[in-house]
């Protein structure tokens, strides 16, 4: 275990040699960022296999009291700022923490890096920026297996911040578009509203702990060295981060535009970095999030409900194929965040893994349906599975595994959070968390049969299916959509099932709401069998529910104007702001307050210097006129 580190090493190694060396290197390069995440992923295996022979009595080990998982943390002096143990000086370390959460994470990341590294062989070839796109890859995939390793809030950050840096890099990869520049820009810009309050609460436990090791953090909690004001403080100000990153509402509005860089990047950002990274950093702080009253818990239900349910709904009326995955990627990351405020750790972290392998699917195939129609709108679309079947079963597959269909990786999960809402919020939670998973449905189904089922259109005659580098990936990422949800249960010689393997406080095993999972199963499969009523038999007509329904229809067509309210804030008041900023620091500080004494000091000059003429006349008349001034003066007061 203590050579985790290796596994963003080697990536972060590749990155600098493609850039430097990419274009002596075969492939530009890009089998190096492609072996580089091959190795993480082997040396993942090793790090599993160490952690399950491993005990308390291993060395760096020892049984936490927060999680009661074995957690197992390896750390080294980083710097030392001031005097070693002086007062106010500080000793930063930088290490490795393994756990059942840590280990998970290694798995998802490393492996749908790979396949997509793999799949972008064929998708990018021929662009002349390729050996750039997979160094910027090997950053990327660098940056949040480090984030995920990390022991300590600094570290953390640093890999978080970099993360961003990544995404701003290849959601932008194209560049010379217009539309790209400004995705990256937004996403850039929303992500670092939340990355402030992320900054401010790190620095707040550290102020609070002395320490940045989140394990001190825990066990300050834990003890009650750290006031409850402050770990409610600290863990809201990291929930704001955790928002931008995830994109739960209202900093959302980067992740749909984000589609504009290459459709591989888009199945990276959301299967397996970036926007998974808010959700990991609530499991992994959730010590904070649960301590005392778990007040902080009750607000990221909030904003989960309300992002997963607000998402579902605009998917359900996208016409962009990309853009209604963006969206069921958004409200799916709010039924985790939903899941971690019911108190249902284990569930968001499988239904998170489920999600992703599902999701890095529902891309690829998406980019193999681009890449051999150049299509992107789904009424351009329909009647691919004649054409590329390989592409419609798999995409098919993923479809109904986020859709909630059994046997599906994607139900287990998905019924996990239902049983986990259902235990420890009210039924109003539950209740807009049904009619949440039963929209999923519907818009999967919807873009599945719009897709590649009903008759092929003239315009996709000429499709075919995608070359083996890009179909061999998601026929893998299929069979884990298809199969994942089954280390759910504890098959004999196993290690107990994932609810024994990752959790928090206690091991539970999988259970099976009866009333919960029969009504989740009918909801699914009827939301199924209406949209192919929809959308393939034409039998179900939606006229009336659009003309019934208009007002609302275009509130969620235009996003609920969200883009507008932005556009408009920034128009009208922070522009505005920042003129009369600009005037303020123009006109006062600088010509008043800096100018304006050195302006008088330079005219005063100007007037004491008209007395120097050159002419001896002139000087004589002044001391003639000073000895009669002074004459006149000493007059005056003797009298």
């Amino acid at each position: 275990m203590d050579w985790a580190w290796l596994i963003p090493v080697f990536s972060f190694a590749a990155a600098p040699l493609i850039v430097v060396f990419g274009k002596y290197l075969p492939g530009k390069g890009s089998w190096l960022s492609i072996l580089a995440i091959g190795g993480g992923f082997v040396v993942f295996w090793f790090v599993l296999g160490s952690w399950l022979g491993a005990n308390s009595g291993t060395s760096g080990c020892f049984t936490s009291e927060n999680t009661g998982l074995l957690t197992c943390d390896y750390e080294r002096s980083w710097f030392n700022a001031g005097v070693v143990g002086a007062v106010g000086s500080v000793s930063l370390h930088w290490g490795i923490l393994i756990d059942p959460l840590t280990i998970a994470m290694l798995g998802l990341v490393t492996f749908v890096a790979l396949m997509v590294q793999i799949y972008s062989l064929a998708y990018m070839k021929g662009d002349p920026r390729f050996g750039w796109y997979f160094a910027v890859h090997s950053l990327f995939a660098a940056a949040m297996l480090t984030l995920v390793l990390a022991d300590n809030f600094l570290l953390l950050y640093v890999a978080w911040e970099l993360v961003g840096i990544c995404s701003y890099l290849l959601i932008g990869f194209w560049h010379e578009r217009p539309k790209a520049r400004e995705a990256a820009k937004k996403a850039f810009i929303v992500t670092r509203i939340g990355d402030v309050g992320l900054l401010v609460g790190i620095l707040l436990i550290w102020r609070e702990v002395g320490s940045f090791s989140m394990l001190d953090a825990f066990e300050a909690v834990r003890t009650g060295a750290m006031s409850e004001g402050v770990a409610t403080a600290s863990a809201l100000l990291l929930f704001l981060g955790a928002m931008g990153k995830s994109a739960q509402v209202p900093f959302h509005v980067w992740l749909p535009d984000a589609m504009e860089g290459p459709t591989p990047v888009s199945a990276l950002i959301h299967a397996a970095t970036m926007v998974i990274a808010g959700v990991f950093l609530v499991a992994r702080t959730f010590p904070l999030f649960e301590a005392y009253d778990a007040d902080p818990l009750i607000v990221v239900s909030i904003v989960g409900l309300v992002t997963a349910l607000g998402a579902a709904t605009i998917a359900l009326v996208s016409t962009d194929l990309k853009r209604i995955l963006a969206y069921s990627t958004i409200s799916h990351l709010g039924l985790m965040m939903l899941s971690l405020g019911a108190f249902g750790y284990t569930a968001a972290i499988f239904h998170l893994m489920a999600h992703g392998f599902s999701k890095a699917l529902l891309f690829l195939g998406a980019g193999s349906v681009l890449h051999s129609t150049e299509f992107q709108e789904t009424g351009d679309m329909g009647g691919l599975r004649k054409v590329m079947p390989v592409t419609a079963i798999v995409f098919s597959i993923g479809a109904l595994s986020l859709g909630g269909i059994p046997i599906l990786a994607g139900f287990w999960s998905k019924d996990e959070i239902l049983v986990a809402v259902s235990d420890n919020r009210n039924v109003t939670f539950i209740v807009l968390t049904l009619f949440t998973a039963l929209l999923s449905a519907l818009y999967m189904g919807r873009a599945m049969f719009l897709v590649f089922f009903g008759p092929l259109k003239d315009q996709n005659s000429q499709a075919h299916e995608s070359p083996i580098a890009m179909t061999l990936p998601m026929v893998l990422l299929g069979v884990l959509a298809l199969g994942f949800g089954l280390i759910s249960f504890n098959w004999p010689g196993s290690f107990g099932g994932f609810g024994t393997f990752l959790f928090f406080g206690h091991g539970e095993g999988f259970h099976f709401e009866v009333w919960l999972g029969v009504l989740s199963i009918v909801m699914a499969v009827a939301a199924f069998v209406v949209a192919y009523q929809i959308y393939v038999r034409g039998s179900i007509s939606l006229e009336g529910v659009r003309s019934r329904n208009a007002g609302f229809l275009k509130v969620v067509e235009n996003k609920y104007y969200f883009d507008e309210v932005y556009q408009w804030t920034v128009d009208r008041v922070v522009l505005v702001f920042s003129r009369f900023i600009a005037f303020f620091d123009r006109a006062i500080v600088n010509d008043i307050m800096v100018n304006g004494p050195a302006d008088m000091t330079r005219r005063f000059g100007v007037l004491l210097r008209l007395h120097v003429t050159g002419h001896v006349y002139s000087y004589t008349l002044g001391m003639a006129l000073g000895s009669i001034g002074l004459g006149i003066f000493v007059w005056l007061r003797v009298v």
